[in-house]
């Protein structure tokens, strides 16, 4: 089998149908980025490309150069028909875009309730999140996002460097955030490797159960973001539900030979 065929998009015509697509998929008539934004973007040298399938576009993904300069892309959406492999191309060929042009790094955020991203950008890729952002666009009304704040995790994938090697827990880790009965409950994160659980499927909880949805958002706010601004670091994505984070060592305690004389 061959993969989708996908190429660079400057046409009216084509940035109305990559608009239409995204609004498909995000269950939004407006979606995350207008027609003339992807023409200027497209115009000004950044990366807007299609992903075609017997010559009807079945993805897409809108980039732009980031800070620093000259070093970084952040991509700002990318769309696909799921279960196709087509999110993947995508972004091999969003990688190979940015290499051709000195490139090094490729940042995106993301929602980090959601599993099956989790996993594709930790796993499929060896992206690493480096930043929790609460409530990043807002409320979003969207049928992705149903209302719920919009936490957001910034990934960021070293495209010329070899990949991460993908972190197993130890025995000894302490579960920050447990699933139980389908909702979270709050553990302990005195531990060296920590693990915060996710929940089987956001999008269908926050329409059956708004008020389990809300519980999740907040423990992993809590749990994963704390982590996150106290230096920890994600090392990977454990058996598709929980991310693996490595807190920074802590320090040794001071001995009477530490101490400096009064």
């Amino acid at each position: 089998m061959t993969g989708p065929r996908i190429r660079e998009l400057h046409d009216l015509a084509d940035l109305q149908e990559t608009y239409r697509l995204i609004g498909r998929i995000w269950g939004d008539d407006a979606g995350p980025v207008s027609v003339e934004m992807m023409r200027a973007l497209a115009h000004a040298g950044n990366y807007v490309a299609g992903a075609f399938e017997d010559g009807r576009m079945v993805g897409c993904s809108v980039a732009f150069f980031a800070a620093p300069a000259g070093t970084a892309l952040h991509s700002h959406v990318t769309g696909a028909v799921a279960g196709r492999g087509i999110g993947l191309a995508l972004k091999l060929h969003q990688r190979d875009w940015a290499l051709a042009r000195g490139l090094s790094r490729i940042t995106w955020t993301y929602d980090p309730l959601v599993r099956r991203n989790a996993h594709f950008n930790l796993v499929k890729l060896g992206a690493r999140p480096e930043e929790y952002l609460t409530s990043f666009y807002g409320a979003m009304t969207d049928a992705i996002n149903g209302g719920d704040e919009s936490d957001r995790v910034v990934a960021a994938w070293d495209i010329a460097g070899p990949p991460p090697r993908p972190a197993e827990p130890p025995a000894d880790a302490a579960h920050g955030v447990l699933d139980r009965d389908g909702r979270p409950v709050i553990g302990s994160v005195d531990a060296e490797t920590v693990l915060v659980a996710l929940p089987e499927d956001i999008e269908g909880l926050r329409r059956t159960d708004p008020g389990a949805a809300r519980a999740w958002r907040l423990a992993v706010r809590e749990v994963l973001g704390g982590l996150l601004a106290g230096g920890a670091r994600v090392t990977g994505f454990h058996d598709r539900t929980c991310y693996v984070v490595t807190r920074a060592p802590r320090p040794p305690a001071a001995g009477p030979s530490d101490r400096s004389p009064r």
